[in-house]
């Protein structure tokens, strides 16, 4: 953890100048708390297709009125080229959050997909490159890894994408790659494995799987597992997003940089583990959960059967030290959504 929190201790020193985008979003709204709480400038670019002002609301309930003031919010679209220009103006790092999240979602609608995350993405580049930004840091995903059988996944060792969404991730890291080679600017790339925390959604059909499960448990309606519940992945506490985003930015390594890293914890919990664990941890306030049983369905086209991380290059090239297991996480997690989600009608 040294190297992360010399980096924090030297930001609040030497403040710099950010964009989130995405930055009403579950993993954006979580990078705006930490870097305000940094003291950092702020710009948020969010269209509000997925994020909420909620989130935003929250995040500045949470700071203090100076830090508040460091914050500037763009309502606009990342598919929109001149607005990613306005955002990007006098920005240092970019940490580019915004996309169309969900497997199934692509499928569904594969062009809204390629629109928001391959163009947005493209735009975004262009507008950072042209504003000399400093290092522009994205969100992969680890669907890269499609039907490659290796375990636990190493970054140099991808497979077919099975989904839309893994593809549009893929364009991402090749047209990142050329960003880098082309125009000379710092790229990074994250590839997030199973990511949860406060504020992640669990509205809608594309919800992720913790906040869904919990709610359902909450308010005792139908919790569904795709298949026999063995499928597994390797899920990460938002707090190692935060961390390795800004060690992304701020690397200074040569051969830290213009890399992909995986994000998450080099474990896996299977899904019926996973039920498990919410269960005894929402037991004590939710004793309706004694006998709460889930319903298995199909399993999901797209998706991968199990999923881990080898975590080795981000901890060697970045100084990346995970500070939240998949338990400690869920700790801090259910706290959150017992008082905001527990409250539902």
């Amino acid at each position: 953890m040294k190297t992360y929190e010399n980096i924090k201790k030297t930001l609040r020193s030497s403040p710099k100048a950010w964009l989130v985008t995405g930055v009403a979003g579950f993993i954006g709204s979580n990078l705006l708390e930490a870097l305000l709480k940094l003291d950092q400038a702020v710009v948020g670019l969010d269209n509000l297709a997925t994020g909420h002002l909620r989130n935003l609301e929250e995040v500045l309930s949470l700071v203090s009125p100076e830090q508040k003031k460091r914050f500037t919010f763009v309502e606009g679209d990342i598919c929109h080229l001149p607005t990613c220009h306005k955002a990007c103006t006098g920005v240092d790092y970019v940490l580019h959050q915004a996309a169309l999240g969900s497997v199934p979602r692509s499928i569904e609608d594969p062009l809204s997909t390629h629109d928001s995350n391959v163009t947005g993405t493209v735009n975004m580049l262009l507008a950072a490159r042209d504003a000399g930004v400093k290092r522009f840091v994205y969100a992969s995903s680890s669907a890269l890894y499609g039907d490659h059988p290796d375990l636990p996944k190493v970054e140099d060792r991808i497979g077919n994408p099975l989904s839309p969404y893994a593809v549009s991730k893929l364009a991402n890291e090749l047209y990142a790659m050329n960003f880098s080679r082309t125009y000379g600017l710092e790229t990074m790339g994250l590839r997030y494995f199973n990511v949860f925390g406060p504020r992640q959604d669990p509205e809608g059909p594309y919800a992720a799987v913790i906040p869904k499960w919990v709610i359902a448990m909450m308010h005792s309606e139908p919790l569904y597992i795709n298949g026999t519940g063995e499928t597994s992945r390797d899920f990460c506490f938002v707090e190692n997003v935060i961390q390795i985003n800004l060690l992304a930015a701020t690397a200074d390594r040569p051969e830290a940089l213009n890399q992909t890293y995986n994000v998450a914890l080099n474990s896996r919990k299977s899904l019926k583990e996973l039920f498990e664990t919410l269960r005894t941890g929402l037991l004590p306030d939710h004793p309706h959960l004694e006998n709460f049983k889930p319903i298995h369905r199909d399993f999901r086209p797209g998706d991968v059967l199990h999923s881990q991380a080898d975590i080795s290059r981000a901890q060697d090239l970045l100084g990346y030290q995970p500070t939240h297991t998949l338990e400690e996480g869920l700790r801090e997690a259910l706290t959150w959504y017992a008082e905001k989600l527990g409250k539902r009608e």
